[in-house]
């Protein structure tokens, strides 16, 4: 970690998010933020002191919030919710998308609506900068309550409980913090169900599907662009005449690119006369159009998920101005949920068309290339099977790409 990337609450930039994502950088939190933190964790102060039942602070959560925990308790209800609600399954979530969780998470709470003690972000962000990764399984958030599990999970690594990863060995929390001279937390009031509720794991592992797909929308583009001049096709279709009269921003900027990677190609010099082919087939001609899709989609998702990034999802939310706890909704992941649903529709779709690609260029009847791309066909069977696998990966991803978000109760 040789590079300081500087937190400035609500601001993160979708290439900020990409960066972490990609490798490990140092993180350091803006010192104008502190302020705000401050405020924010004294309002939380001053409730405790004055004796106000406020959800979350000192009372029960969920269904027990009508249970009244008197003040010497407070901290030891702290313990309990994170141990209590530490109850994840599956494989752990990687090195990765846990950066972006502890980054979007640290961003959240500093911006001063949480009610937070900045000693517990300096924690976490000492942790992170010492590379202990929390151990944290991917399964057992439902998105609609906030990411409580996991969140637990992330959370129990600066109380120096459960396991953790550093340079990918496992080890106790306690023994990784102890070795990186860091003193594990003692969580205040309302500080374990601030580090809990929210957003941050299901909008991390969005990012991540966005990321991938932005790789796969990019070398799904230069493949086609490969396919058309394999089978020696027309670049007629990509003339921007076309495109400029339907208007689809995404469509027209897919166009341009398949014009810059055709441009100057020997292959369609070739054959721009005397080709008795009249038009070319769909996957080859139509790749602006479901290409063009499927970058407004992804560019679209980007822009929630950015958002989502750089928001507040705890609750109860503190506001100061007022000296106000206030109980809403921000923990429901509806927006990621959203966003994470059409990711997948253009992830399928990219996968169709390729699919279809593949098949045009083994079918010697369509392609005038070689049978299955081989010579020899008969005694070798080229990508005849390879076309199959392609073709159930495809089947596949149409079931993976069913709406997650219209299943709930």
């Amino acid at each position: 970690m040789s590079t300081t990337f500087v937190i400035q609450p609500g601001q993160f930039k979708l290439s900020d998010l990409r960066a972490i994502w990609k490798s490990p950088v140092k993180l350091a939190l803006a010192e104008s933020a502190y302020a705000a933190i401050n405020e924010s964790s004294a309002t939380i102060d001053r409730i405790v002191a004055k004796g106000d039942a406020a959800y979350g602070i000192n009372t029960g959560f969920g269904k027990l919030a009508k249970t009244r925990i008197p003040d010497e308790d407070l901290e030891l209800l702290q313990k309990n919710l994170i141990l209590s609600h530490s109850v994840g399954s599956g494989e752990l979530i990687s090195d990765e998308v846990v950066r972006l969780i502890i980054a979007m998470k640290i961003a959240s709470l500093a911006r001063g609506f949480s009610g937070i003690r900045a000693s517990v972000i300096d924690t976490m962000i000492a942790a992170y900068n010492a590379g202990i990764m929390p151990a944290i399984p991917v399964k057992g958030s439902v998105g609609a309550s906030g990411d409580l599990a996991p969140l637990s999970h992330m959370t129990l690594a600066i109380m120096g409980e459960g396991p953790v990863r550093v340079n990918g060995q496992m080890m106790d929390a306690k023994a990784a913090l102890e070795k990186a001279g860091i003193t594990p937390v003692v969580l205040a009031a309302k500080e374990g169900l601030a580090l809990i509720n929210g957003t941050q794991v299901s909008t991390a592992l969005a990012l991540n599907g966005l990321f991938l797909a932005e790789r796969l929308l990019e070398a799904a583009t230069i493949t086609g662009a490969l396919s058309v001049d394999a089978a020696k096709g027309s670049d007629a279709p990509f003339d921007p005449r076309i495109h400029a009269v339907r208007g689809q921003p995404g469509q027209i900027a897919t166009a341009n690119i398949y014009r810059t990677l055709l441009n100057g190609s020997e292959i369609r010099q070739s054959h721009l006369v005397n080709d008795e082919r009249v038009q070319d087939p769909y996957c080859l001609r139509c790749q602006p159009q479901v290409m063009g899709a499927c970058l407004d989609i992804i560019n679209n998702a980007a822009r929630t998920l950015l958002t989502e990034a750089n928001a507040v999802t705890d609750n109860p939310l503190v506001f100061v101005d007022t000296n106000e706890v206030i109980s809403g909704g921000n923990f429901h992941a509806e927006p990621v949920a959203f966003a994470a649903d059409t990711l997948a529709l253009a992830i399928a779709e990219i996968g169709s068309i390729s699919e279809r690609r593949i098949a045009l260029l083994i079918d010697a009847s369509i392609s005038g290339l070689p049978p299955f791309l081989v010579q020899g066909s008969g005694l070798n069977s080229g990508f005849m099977i390879a076309h199959v696998t392609a073709a159930a990966l495809a089947s596949e991803n149409k079931s993976h790409a069913h709406p997650s978000s219209v299943d709930t109760i």
